[in-house]
C-alpha cells in the first residue's frame, strides 16, 4: 500500500485571506523600493551624468545615461530569473523568500550610497549595475511572496499595493532630494536608508513557510529552467509577450517627457511642469491600482482589465502624438497613468495565475519582472534614437502606441484566465 505526503506547507497553494497588516507592511516595503530605485533614474542619476559630461547636447546626456540603463538592465536579465531559482530551493530556517530579500536590500543600500561618491561614468556605470541588480534580488524575492501567501481572489488588490507605493515614491523621493537631502551624495544616502528602514519590518514580522528539502540547483538546470515552453506553456508565453509590449510602450511613452516639454513644446520651466504631470500621471496609477485591482477580484476576470489598460496607453500616445500641446500632454498623462495603473495591478495578479510549476514561482515570476524591468532600463537610449534619427518625439509616441496595442491584443489569446 503506497501512501501519499502531503506537499510542504511552502508549495501549498495559498487559500487563507491575508490581512490589513500584512497589506500595509507589504506596501511600505515597495514605498522603499520604488524611492531607492526611481528618484535616482528620474533625477539623480541624469543630474550626475551631465555633470560628468558637460554636453550641450541634450541626446548626448540621454543616450549615456541610456547606456548605462542598458548595462543594468542586463544585470536585471540574470539576476531576476537567477534570483527566483535559488529563492524557490532555499531551505533556510527564515523560510524561502527572506534571506533573498535582506541580501537584496543590503546590496541595494550599500550600492547607492557608493553610487553617491562616484565622479566618472566608468564608476557611475559599475555602481549604477549593483543597485539594479540589488534591487532585482530584493523585489524577485519580495513580488513571489505574493504566489506563496496570497489567495487569487485577492491578488489584484494585494498586487495594487505594488504600483501605488511606485506613484507615491516618486513624488516623495523627488520632494526629499529637492527640498531636504539636497546634493549629490545627501540624495543617494537618504534613499539608502529609507530602503532598509521601511523593508525591515516585512523581514521582521511577516512569517516565511520553510522548505524542509530542495532539489540541488545544477547550472544545467539553472539554464534550462530560463526557457519555458510557449507551445507547452502558451498563457504564460503570451502574458509574457503582452508585459514585454506594454511596457516598452509605456517607457516609450515617459522616458523622455523632460526633453519633450523642453524641446518638443518649448515649456518654460520645464522641471516644474514636469513635476505637475508627473503628479498628475501619478494619481490616476494610485486610483486605478487600488479600485480596478479590487474590482478584477470582485468579478474574477483578468483579460478585460489588461486589454482596455493597455488600450488607454495607446489611446494617451496617439494624443501626444497628434495634438502636442500642453493641455492635452495632460489628459494624456491622465489616461496614460489610469492605463498603467490598472495593468500593474491586474496583469501582475494574472501573473501569478499562469505560473507553470509551483516549485518554481520565484523563478518563472523572475522571468516575468524581466518584462518591466529592461523595457525601462531601454527605453531612454532607443527612445532617443528615435527621436534624434528618425521621426521626432511624434515617432517616439506612435511607436509607444503600437506597442501597447500589440500589448492588449497579447491578452486574448490566454485561455486558462477569464
Amino acid at each position: 500500500m503506497s501512501t501519499s505526503h502531503p506537499a510542504p506547507a511552502a508549495l501549498v497553494e495559498p487559500t487563507k485571506a491575508i490581512t490589513g497588516g500584512w497589506i500595509a507592511l507589504f506596501a511600505t516595503a515597495w514605498l522603499g523600493v520604488w524611492m531607492a530605485q526611481l528618484t535616482p533614474v528620474q533625477l539623480l542619476l541624469p543630474v550626475q551624468i551631465e555633470a560628468q559630461l558637460k554636453a550641450t547636447n541634450w541626446v548626448d546626456n540621454v543616450v549615456v545615461f541610456g547606456i548605462v540603463s542598458g548595462i543594468a538592465g542586463f544585470c536585471a536579465l540574470i539576476a531576476y530569473p537567477l534570483t527566483g531559482a535559488l529563492s524557490d530551493r532555499t531551505t533556510s530556517r527564515f523560510g524561502r523568500r527572506r534571506p533573498w530579500i535582506a541580501a537584496g536590500a543590503v546590496l541595494f543600500a550599500v550600492s547607492l550610497l557608493l553610487l553617491g561618491l562616484q565622479q566618472n561614468i566608468v564608476g557611475i556605470a559599475v555602481f549604477w549595475s549593483l543597485s539594479l541588480t540589488g534591487f532585482c534580488v530584493l523585489t524577485a524575492a519580495l513580488t513571489a511572496t505574493i504566489s506563496d501567501q496570497v489567495p487569487v481572489g485577492q491578488r489584484g488588490f494585494v498586487s495594487g499595493w505594488i504600483s501605488a507605493p511606485q506613484a507615491v515614491g516618486t513624488i516623495l523621493g523627488l520632494v526629499l532630494v529637492t527640498e531636504l537631502f539636497v546634493g549629490q551624495f545627501l540624495g543617494y544616502a537618504a534613499m539608502a536608508v529609507l530602503l532598509l528602514v521601511l523593508v525591515l519590518p516585512f523581514l521582521l514580522w511577516v512569517p516565511d513557510a520553510v522548505l524542509p528539502t530542495a532539489d540541488r540547483l545544477t547550472l544545467r538546470a539553472l539554464i534550462e529552467g530560463f526557457w519555458i515552453s510557449p507551445r507547452q506553456y502558451p498563457d504564460f508565453g503570451w502574458t509574457l509577450l503582452s508585459r514585454i509590449l506594454v511596457n516598452f510602450g509605456n517607457a516609450f511613452g515617459t522616458a523622455l517627457l523632460l526633453q519633450f516639454l523642453q524641446y518638443g513644446l518649448r515649456v518654460e520651466n520645464a522641471e516644474d511642469t514636469l513635476i505637475t504631470l508627473v503628479l498628475v500621471y501619478m494619481v490616476f496609477v494610485i486610483l486605478a491600482s487600488l479600485g480596478l485591482g479590487k474590482l478584477s477580484d470582485k468579478v474574477g476576470r483578468r483579460k478585460p482589465f489588461v486589454f482596455v489598460a493597455a488600450a488607454l496607453q495607446a489611446v494617451a500616445a496617439l494624443l501626444l502624438a497628434f495634438a502636442p500641446d500642453l493641455s492635452v500632454a495632460f489628459v494624456a498623462g491622465a489616461l496614460l497613468g489610469l492605463g498603467y495603473g490598472c495593468f500593474l495591478s491586474v496583469d501582475q495578479a494574472l501573473a501569478t495565475q499562469v505560473l507553470p510549476d509551483p516549485h518554481t514561482r520565484g523563478k518563472d515570476l523572475g522571468i516575468m519582472n524581466i518584462a518591466t524591468a529592461v523595457p525601462q532600463a531601454l527605453a531612454p537610449l532607443l527612445g532617443a534614437g528615435v527621436v534624434a534619427l528618425l521621426a521626432g518625439f511624434q515617432g517616439l509616441f506612435l511607436l509607444s502606441a503600437v506597442a501597447a496595442l500589440l500589448g492588449a491584443l497579447a491578452v486574448l489569446p490566454i485561455r486558462s484566465v477569464r
